[in-house]
């Protein structure tokens, strides 16, 4: 159950994103932004946690920080409640899965590997070298059977940076499913109606506080929707160009805090 807003604080809520904002590339949580986010809990904010991740993969980060709040995963396309189990929201790729997968992945260029995320389990549909280190990072394990439903997300994970040419070639081939990218080499292919900015919006509106007084912060193009639909939208300071565009302010680089400046910036408007 997502607690309701503290009055006392101007942005009750703060909604983190994971990889590269609260978490390093050595997949850590940042300490000083861990510390900033537990006092923040203790004066009465909400923390709830963003990620393109399932929420397995995100699991074990949301219980490092303590937290009960419904966790917003795959990118928006589900929501969970880690308390209960319950899935909140829970979008498939539906109509746009059939066209993927029989036009897309036959088409798709040499070196793109691509996972389906399906019922809580990882299936590779198209192998590539990139998947090892893909599945190493994200500690999933991943199947060589086919789903046998519709999935909740396709990860398409190129080789190289640079994924205009990609999303051209799925847009064209999937044309209605909705398109990110979550990493310089990650795009994600997701059911039409989802979004983090979608899940954060049925989160708030189901706890009672108004978008305008929820912090956001992010640093890839997959969050910008997010931070810019948010009260008080962060980028962090070593993220995505489009990211830093869309936001009220940029904070510090990930690796040195940029959840703690976000923190401090709330707290220090509320008098705290």
């Amino acid at each position: 159950m997502t607690p309701a807003p503290d009055p006392s604080l101007g942005f009750p809520w703060i909604v983190t994103d994971l990889d590269g904002t609260l978490v390093d590339r050595d997949l850590r949580i940042v300490e000083r932004s861990a510390l900033a986010l537990r006092r923040y809990q203790e004066l009465g904010g909400t923390v709830v946690i963003a990620t393109g991740r399932n929420e397995v993969s995100a699991g074990r980060y949301h219980r490092e920080l303590g937290l009960t709040t419904p966790m917003i995963v795959y990118n928006g396309a589900r929501v969970v409640d880690p308390v209960s189990g319950a899935r909140l929201l829970d979008l498939d790729l539906g109509p746009a899965w059939q066209p993927l997968r029989e036009h897309l992945l036959p088409v798709l260029p040499e070196g793109v590997g691509a996972v389906a995320f399906a019922g809580g389990e990882a299936y590779v549909l198209r192998h590539a070298p990139s998947l090892a280190a893909y599945a190493g990072r994200d500690r999933i394990e991943l199947r060589e059977d086919p789903p046998e439903r519709a999935p909740t997300k396709v990860m398409l994970i190129a080789d190289r940076p640079g994924l205009g040419a990609l999303a051209e070639l799925t847009a064209r081939h999937c044309p209605g499913a909705r398109l990110l990218q979550s990493e310089d080499t990650y795009l994600e292919v997701l059911p039409a109606g989802a979004g983090k900015e979608v899940a954060l919006r049925f989160l708030a509106e189901r706890a009672g506080v108004p978008m305008e007084r929820i912090a956001a912060i992010g640093d890839n193009p997959n969050d910008t929707a997010m931070v810019r639909a948010a009260g008080l939208g962060a980028a962090v300071g070593d993220g995505h160009k489009e990211v830093r565009a869309a936001a009220d302010i940029v904070v510090g680089p990930c690796a040195l805090g940029a959840v703690a400046d976000l923190v401090e910036r709330v707290l220090a408007g509320a008098g705290r």
